[in-house]
């Protein structure tokens, strides 16, 4: 459980005037809008359901293990590091963040692998070894991402698309770089061996999206990597959860734990607190939800009050993929497995195919490995390993009873570990949790046990997800994977980052 290493420096006793900000989620999303709230002056309370922060990006602590639920991947760091400046902190004396190089390593069916690397000289030096014929076309497509990243991360990644002539305003650049193709489109006009096209389009998948359907814009993420780098901090993403919680506390706000809420109280149109399921009512002057937005809207805002996000809107939404994760610590340690590695599957296209239009649950599989203890051993006794390995699934429309599914897929997953990068590690297993869609949907209260909330189509992107300031409800706020701009650790701290643009300032009340 997160412990607080400050007290409180501000007094936030009854006597305390200044605007009251309620921030319902303590994931990413929810602790950013805390600290930039804080910053300007509001009273701020996190409210979160769990034992502790975190939301998607909990700590599992279980037999000397650590392991992080969710994020594994840090890119962009300044968007920590500017929350840590506003608290007139800097981010390194609390966080020691490693750049990882490789990036990752894919391993395909055949047995042939290929490292990302973070130089861009290796990076085309790999290329050329792997495809040659491709190294020009990998250029060009960089050249792109470049382009991409310049408008889709850097300029609509912090921009509230408010009204839809801020949208029409970006149009004619979405059109000129191609954002009405598919990313794996895109990708396969500029190379032609397929491993290669797997490489430079999978991204979408960590973000929720299917990469033959998703908004060719989030090619941006190849120069995203290339340009910040991929990071993860000793301790474990957990730290960042913690530093962020501290510097919260540090600014005066308040965390209630166990503390779920039932609705948020709507009176003529306006958000003015929140009741818990406790039957306690909290008032506040705005209302930021972190939680999942079509859960929000769906659970927490009464009908009554909606008339944009109905429930039937809701409901017929598209949503992202589910996972299945499944945590394991190990009594030896695989030191020839990278920090990141990611081991496709016979088929492409047919197996997304299958997750996100089927949605039935394909006999084979792709998978995301996780070995955290490749950069910090601390998260394991001495001489152990820890892993967490991911596998993409249909979320809960797929009708999967993961009650009676859920061992039969571990052992699975197993298997295609046992044949490819961890021969015989099954004998070594000495601690062991697995996650499915209905745990999402359970314990993270996530629509249809979504990995990622709403998914990252052309139609469900910038103004046509949940805005950041409700349509439907005054005062309320939303941030997190299912608002603007999207899923994925970056979107969801510029989530947080927009608020600045749209909640007004405090006020001191008499």
């Amino acid at each position: 459980m997160l412990t607080l290493d400050r007290p409180p420096s501000v007094d936030t006793t009854a006597a305390d005037r200044r605007s009251h900000a309620i921030v319902i989620g303590s994931g990413f999303g929810g602790l950013a809008a805390a600290v930039r709230l804080g910053a300007r002056g509001y009273r701020v309370t996190v409210v979160e359901r769990l034992d502790a922060a975190g939301g998607r990006a909990y700590v599992h602590r279980q037999d000397g293990f650590t392991f992080d639920a969710g994020p594994t991947i840090i890119t962009v760091p300044y968007l920590f590091e500017d929350l840590w400046a506003l608290c007139g902190r800097k981010m390194a004396d609390d966080i020691d963040l490693r750049a990882m190089d490789p990036f990752y390593r894919v391993v395909f069916d055949n047995g042939d692998a290929i490292e990302s690397f973070a130089d861009s000289a290796a990076m085309r030096a790999e290329v050329a070894r792997f495809a040659p014929r491709d190294l020009a076309g990998y250029d060009r497509f960089m050249a792109r991402s470049r382009e991409l990243c310049s408008i889709g991360f850097e300029k609509l990644g912090h921009m509230p698309f408010v009204s839809l002539t801020d949208l029409a305003k970006q149009v004619p650049d979405i059109i000129r770089l191609g954002g009405y193709r598919s990313v794996y489109g895109m990708v396969s006009s500029y190379v032609r061996d397929e491993r290669l096209r797997f490489l430079l389009s999978f991204h979408p998948l960590f973000v929720g999206g299917n990469p033959f359907e998703t908004t060719a814009v989030y090619c941006m993420i190849s120069d995203v990597e290339r340009r910040w780098g991929v990071h993860f901090p000793m301790g474990g993403t957990g730290a960042l959860v913690k530093g962020l919680a501290n510097l919260i506390e540090g600014q005066g706000g308040r965390f209630r734990y166990n503390a779920e809420v039932a609705e948020i109280l709507v009176r003529d149109g306006t958000a003015h607190g929140v009741r818990l399921t406790s039957g306690e009512e909290i008032a506040a002057d705005i209302v930021v939800s972190n939680a999942d937005a079509a859960y929000t809207y769906r659970h927490l805002v009464p009908a009554s009050a909606r008339r944009r996000w109905t429930n039937r809107k809701v409901d017929h939404a598209a949503y992202s993929m589910g996972l299945f994760v499944w945590y394991f610590g190990l009594d030896r340690r695989y030191d020839d497995v990278r920090h990141h590695t990611i081991l496709v599957g016979p088929r492409y296209r047919g197996h997304v195919n299958e997750i996100f239009a089927a949605k039935s649950l394909p006999s084979d599989m792709s998978l995301y490995l996780h070995r955290p203890t490749a950069t910090d051993p601390s998260l394991a006794p001495e001489g152990c390993d820890a892993f967490y390995v991911l596998s993409p699934v249909p979320h809960l429309d797929a009708g999967v009873d993961w009650a009676t599914q859920a061992e039969t897929y571990r052992r699975s997953v197993a298997r295609r570990l046992s044949e490819t990068v961890l021969p015989g590690f099954e004998d070594h297993i000495v601690t062991s949790r697995i996650a499915t869609p209905q745990d999402f949907q359970d314990r993270l209260c996530s629509v249809k046990g979504a990995g990622f909330s709403l998914a990252p189509k052309l139609t469900q992107s910038t103004w046509f997800r949940p805005h950041n300031r409700s349509e439907d409800v005054k005062g309320l706020y939303l941030v997190g994977a299912g608002t603007q701009p999207g899923a994925g650790v970056p979107a969801v701290l510029s989530s947080a980052r927009i608020l600045d643009q749209l909640v007004p300032d405090p006020v001191t009340h008499g």
